[in-house]
């Protein structure tokens, strides 16, 4: 597979964004973005888990038979899983419950099986793992900015609950933007989810016809059109 490293990166950060394009891992993109630090953390090992698995997946590309490559994708992304999870309850153990369940769960997100399928098995390592940065840096700005946006409406602050994820003594990175705050309660309700993913999609496809429009070649005038 012959793909410049321009355009991985591209793809992976907006083009074929998996939040915003591909709509894949949307269950947790919806549930555990209620904080700018859930989106941020889930995103992060969703990140981690996309380059190492992507890499291993290269590695071994040309010792996996067709007939069992599935079932070979899905046990190297639960052991990566695992170790992510492991290396969470052991270090950030309050981030690692507050997340819960959507730790383990990254095994079933689609777009994780998706780039090992698609692309890391085609490629070799150094683009393979790039595509999985830059897939996982891409999911994890949705996920952060989702969370950042939800908390905002719903709590008034960003960063709340920052030791979590940057440690004891991070309790000063919290923003209250809006002081005596009632909050937005549907902000942070899986109603407010869906509303603030579609704003972003839509932001999205406002961008990207606004850069078509811009790169459409200019209509003919009636002169030019006579003379051709």
């Amino acid at each position: 597979m012959h793909t410049s490293y321009r355009d991985i990166t591209l793809q992976g950060l907006w083009e074929n964004n998996p939040g915003l394009v591909q709509l894949l891992g949307l269950c947790p993109l919806l549930a555990v973005t209620t904080s700018t630090v859930n989106g941020l953390g889930l995103g992060l090992a969703t990140l981690a888990t996309l380059v190492i698995s992507n890499s291993i997946v290269s590695l071994i590309r040309h010792l996996v038979r067709p007939e069992v490559r599935i079932p070979v994708f899905v046990l190297v992304i639960a052991a990566t899983v695992t170790a992510i999870e492991l290396l969470l309850n052991a270090y950030f153990h309050d981030l690692y419950r507050a997340l819960g369940i959507f730790i383990p769960l990254i095994v079933t997100n689609c777009s994780v099986i998706g780039r090992a399928e698609a692309f890391a098995a085609k490629a070799p390592v150094p683009q393979a793992a790039l595509d999985g940065f830059m897939m996982g840096l891409g999911f994890t700005g949705v996920l952060t900015v989702l969370g950042t946006l939800r908390e905002l409406l719903g709590r008034g602050t960003i960063l709340g609950q920052a030791q979590l994820l940057f440690g004891s003594g991070a309790e000063h990175l919290k923003l209250t933007l809006v002081s005596d705050y009632s909050g937005f309660l549907i902000a942070i309700l899986p109603p407010g989810a869906f509303l603030g993913l579609g704003l972003l999609i839509a932001i999205k496809n406002v961008i990207d016809d606004r850069r078509a429009r811009r790169a459409a070649p200019a209509p003919a005038t009636p002169l030019e059109a006579v003379a051709d």
